[in-house]
């Protein structure tokens, strides 16, 4: 019953078969091996981009600062929503990368941006010229904060106000997996035909070990990436460990049954939750993320049993009445059966 975080998912026995072909023998380093140019194709050829310029990094937040570094000026700020995960987990990383730029905030119920109040913000920014920070790109994380997701027109609609002002478009898809088995949408169709420029195409929350690839759709600053992601030390000499994860995870849409998986636990789940009496939920469980409250009697049972997740806010207590109702946020992964959904919520009721 561990609904922590799909970070906290074990690795699927696939990567790891993976990683023990590619250490056979040597390989050349810093991403000259055979294994990079096949990971990199393959991701060439699943969003119909031949001509994409494609790096793979470690971590999220790396891919997602190195991305918005080649997008943005130090004097530039980044429109983006409020809960965005570059605003909240990565403790100023974009902000750094960039070497002083600034988030701009953007309001937008269930963490979702609206093209008006994109708009509002863009217009709010840079009104006293040289006194202010300048518009610099527009960030979109896709499956959001709160475990909604844009729709490809969602997408566009938002990239078409961006285009309004001449600004570049990033988008965060940690999730991203999980947002186009919840829409349908090829994964062009949600990226570079809806006007996103830049991609960060997550692996690590949907059973990989740990590598992300940042996919640039115009691969005009591809060489100003290579050299920010070498300098910011994030360039594996031995990177063939890194493209062999996402390789296989490329091979027979072994991505795509993962998020399957994940996205159809937590629609079970949050199912089951809505039939507990005094329960709701605070957001639409539009992927493999669920947003609920329930009485904190069941919150106290499902701990006692051993359950894993999070509060949602932190500073909640399971300690007081067992009718008043506590919010928390419960994540399924490639891994989760449904006997662990089905026991936590035996504990539940």
């Amino acid at each position: 019953m561990f609904f922590a975080s799909d970070n906290s998912s074990p690795v699927h026995p696939k990567v790891f078969e993976a990683l023990a072909k590619a250490n056979e023998g040597y390989a050349s380093g810093y991403g000259a091996d055979d294994v990079t140019k096949s990971a990199a194709q393959k991701i060439r050829d699943l969003f119909e981009a031949p001509e994409a310029a494609v790096y793979f990094v470690p971590t999220g937040s790396s891919a997602n600062a190195l991305a918005l570094s080649i997008m943005v000026e130090p004097w530039q700020t980044v429109f983006c929503h409020q809960n965005a995960h570059i605003e909240e987990d990565e403790c100023g990383a974009p902000e750094f990368y960039i070497g002083g730029g600034k988030l701009a905030l953007v309001e937008g119920e269930h963490a979702k941006m609206s093209p008006d109040a994109l708009r509002k913000a863009i217009e709010f920014t840079g009104r006293a010229g040289v006194h202010n920070m300048q518009r610099g790109a527009v960030s979109i994380t896709n499956v959001t904060e709160n475990g909604t997701v844009y729709s490809a027109a969602e997408v566009t609609a938002l990239t078409a106000v961006a285009r309004d002002y001449n600004l570049p478009v990033h988008m965060d898809g940690a999730r991203f997996a999980n947002a186009i088995v919840a829409t349908g949408a090829t994964p062009a169709e949600m990226t570079w035909r809806a006007g996103v420029d830049i991609l960060s195409f997550g692996g690590t929350k949907n059973g990989l070990m740990g590598v992300e690839a940042v996919v640039i759709f115009n691969p005009e600053k591809a060489w100003e990436f290579e050299l920010r992601r070498k300098r910011g030390g994030h360039l594996f000499s031995k990177h063939r460990y890194l493209s062999a994860q996402m390789d296989v995870y490329l091979d027979d849409n072994l991505w795509l049954d993962l998020a399957t998986n994940a996205n159809a636990m937590a629609a079970k789940l949050s199912e089951g939750i809505q039939q507990i009496e005094g329960a709701s939920l605070l957001h639409p469980t539009d992927a493999n993320c669920v947003f609920a409250c329930f009485p904190r009697s069941g919150h106290q049972a499902a701990h006692k049993a051993g359950a894993m997740y999070y509060l949602w806010p932190f500073n909640q207590s399971l300690e007081g009445a067992p009718e008043e109702a506590l919010a928390a946020r419960l994540v399924c992964s490639w891994s989760t059966t449904d006997e662990n959904v089905e026991t936590f919520l035996a504990h539940l009721r």
